[in-house]
């Protein structure tokens, strides 16, 4: 069994191409292509925009008795997409591009217009000035004109800019020099002042290295009495038996007793041997106070403590027991 996707076919010994019959076929006969809409359109027939890019199956044909330089003008046939009218289209191998021939109108074609326009105009003017030298003589002194004005408002405008903008170099060299010299003495200063300040701290440096400070004195009599040792003020221990001897007015209000003990005063009584230990400590401190009374008194602080509190209570009720 043969394949059935050959590339070369039998051909038999006996085989005569010429007793095959050919089909005659047109000269300008129609292709169907695809392509796509090489401009923007409008339809006549229902007003609807193709734009450019749309794809179509079109019918291609060659443009009978026409051709530019040799080359083939080829014609295009499509339908528009909502009322199928025909639309018919060719080459343009001249100026590149398409040319509509029926059934639609191209848009956006104002600037292809004008530039079409400004061509031709160019090649009339250079048509004229080579038929006409008068005319040629005439563009010659326009052109001249026209340099020689373009070059006075160029020199207009460098005057201008000059009024404008006025730099002096050598002032501003001045003035730069004058500032850099200005900062430099402010440093200088700032420095001498820093070196001053670190001497009256930490001394003078002699030549060998050494960095002496002069101690400021005041007088003699302080510094002697800087020298003296300060004497600590004793604290004289007083015993609970004591305190319920002494009269409470010379107490000190601001110190807060326990809240929790309630002192009896009513029910203290003053002891006999309380009382002469208190006569014997007021006979003995009378003297001290007659020799030096310039010297202040030391100060006593009694603590209080709830203890001393609930022993001087229990000691006041023993007395008054006894004495019942």
């Amino acid at each position: 069994m043969s394949e059935r996707k050959v590339l070369n076919k039998y051909y038999p010994p006996d085989f005569d191409p010429s007793k095959i019959p050919r089909v005659r076929q047109s000269k300008n006969r129609q292709f169907t292509v695809r392509l796509m809409a090489p401009f923007n359109m409008k339809c006549k027939t229902c007003g609807e925009y193709i734009y450019k890019g749309k794809k179509f199956n079109a019918r291609k044909e060659d443009v009978e008795n026409e051709n530019y330089l040799g080359i083939r003008i080829y014609r295009f046939y499509i339908k528009c997409t909502r009322c199928l009218s025909e639309i018919s289209f060719k080459t343009d191998p001249q100026s590149t591009d398409y040319v509509v021939e029926a059934g639609a109108t191209r848009n956006f074609m104002a600037l292809k217009l004008a530039e079409e326009q400004a061509v031709r105009e160019m090649e009339a003017e250079k048509e004229e000035e080579r038929t006409n030298p008068m005319k040629l003589l005439e563009n010659r002194t326009k052109a001249s004109r026209g340099e020689i004005e373009m070059v006075e408002t160029l020199e207009e405008l460098k005057e201008l800019n000059k009024r404008k903008v006025v730099v002096n170099f050598d002032d501003m060299l001045h003035r730069y020099d004058e500032e850099r010299q200005s900062e430099a003495a402010l440093a200088a200063a700032a420095e001498i002042e820093d070196e001053q300040l670190i001497k009256s701290v930490f001394g003078e440096r002699t030549g060998d290295g050494t960095i002496v400070k002069r101690l400021v004195d005041d007088g003699g009599s302080s510094s002697d009495e800087d020298k003296r040792p300060k004497k600590q003020a004793k604290m004289l221990t007083i015993k609970a038996t004591d305190l319920l001897a002494a009269p409470l007015n010379n107490a000190p209000r601001n110190k807060k007793l326990n809240p929790l003990v309630k002192i009896k005063t009513a029910l203290i009584k003053p002891n006999s041997a309380a009382a002469s230990t208190s006569s014997s400590t007021s006979t003995s401190t009378a003297p001290t106070s007659s020799t030096a009374p310039s010297a202040p008194a030391p100060i006593v602080k009694p603590s209080l403590g709830g203890l001393s509190l609930l022993g001087s209570y229990s000691d006041s009720s023993s007395h008054s027991d006894s004495d019942n």
